[in-house]
């Protein structure tokens, strides 16, 4: 999934330098991943280590990551369920089309119509399975990620939800096949939350503690709110042009709030070690992170340069710089 923020492709990266501080024996170890997304960095130490603790406010964020993470062991007969949600009958009554799609008459295009159907088909059916105890949390949650990630592909979208484009892109054209969210597989169990990182702060405890926030005053709760809309799948009447629900809106995409935030989450961290990713046009500025962490600890600083995220991938924006900077702050927590 194309994600603002991803850390895709600095995972390694960030795992070289969590490991040179920690060390590579990370078999004990308890490793919170509080701000998720799409789960990439957990995803990288899913194997590694005791335990992946996979945490974020978005709804969507938490079925990515209650399969990626969560899952562990093998999903009996998932293919079979893959198979029969491709072949179904279209509905054209469904959510999504209604409202989402330019058939209906909704006048938003977010899928091509038959894509919206499908989706809507898909998800109805996932749900009467759960609904009918037929499927288990595993596999209802695995399925839900896989239409995630398959109907993401097909969105008519400039990478984010924040609006449509006005005329299908070719990806959009293409027919939605639900493809497999496959997992990683181990032995070891994990957890995963969908709530207020700075609440659940206060209830957890472990060895590494990885914080990846939002940067800056976009919200994550608008930008991905079709994502949100697919997972919960509970109706609303959508607002405005680009057909927005009710959302969620955090205080670390505040100027004026995210410094209090920030600090009360570093304050309350039961970790002995913190790594706080943010890039050199975040809110807070370097040294507004060193002034807060230093205060409970010893330390440090790594820097990575790496391409910017380009939702449109067009040359008609105005960026400041083809290049960022990512700052890994570090933290060993006396």
């Amino acid at each position: 999934m194309n994600y603002i923020g991803s850390k895709f492709k600095l995972s390694t990266w960030i795992k070289e330098e969590i490991t040179s501080v920690i060390g590579n024996d990370l078999n004990d170890k308890i490793f919170c991943d509080i701000f998720a997304g799409t789960g990439i960095v957990g995803r990288t130490f899913k194997k590694d280590v005791k335990q992946v603790i996979a945490n974020d406010l978005e709804y969507y964020s938490y079925v990515l990551n209650r399969n990626y993470i969560a899952n562990h062991k093998e999903i009996q007969n998932k293919e079979y369920y893959i198979d029969e949600l491709n072949n179904l009958p279209l509905i054209d009554n469904g959510f999504i089309y209604q409202n989402y799609c330019l058939g209906s008459g909704s006048g938003r295009q977010y899928f091509s119509d038959e894509n919206g159907k499908k989706i809507d088909t898909i998800r109805t059916q996932i749900q009467k399975w759960y609904d009918n105890k037929e499927i288990d949390d595993d596999l209802y949650y695995f399925l839900l990620a896989s239409l995630i990630e398959s109907a993401d592909k097909v969105a008519n979208t400039a990478s984010v939800y924040g609006a449509f484009l006005k005329h299908l892109k070719k990806s959009a054209q293409k027919e939605l096949v639900l493809e497999s969210a496959d997992f990683i597989q181990n032995d070891n169990s994990h957890q995963v939350f969908n709530e207020d990182s700075n609440k659940l702060i206060k209830n957890i405890s472990g060895d590494i503690l990885y914080l990846d926030p939002p940067y800056n005053q976009r919200q994550y709760s608008a930008n991905y709110h079709l994502l949100n809309t697919i997972a919960l799948y509970k109706p609303f009447i959508p607002k405005g042009k680009t057909g927005l629900p009710g959302y969620n809106r955090s205080s670390y995409c505040k100027k004026g709030e995210v410094k209090k935030s920030f600090e009360e989450l570093i304050k309350n961290a039961n970790f002995r070690y913190i790594f706080l990713s943010y890039n050199n046009e975040g809110l807070m500025s370097k040294e507004d992170v060193k002034n807060i962490m230093k205060k409970y600890g010893k330390y440090d600083l790594v820097t990575q340069e790496y391409q910017r995220f380009k939702a449109d991938k067009t040359e008609n924006r105005n960026h400041k710089a083809n290049h960022t900077y990512e700052y890994l702050h570090i933290l060993e927590k006396i």
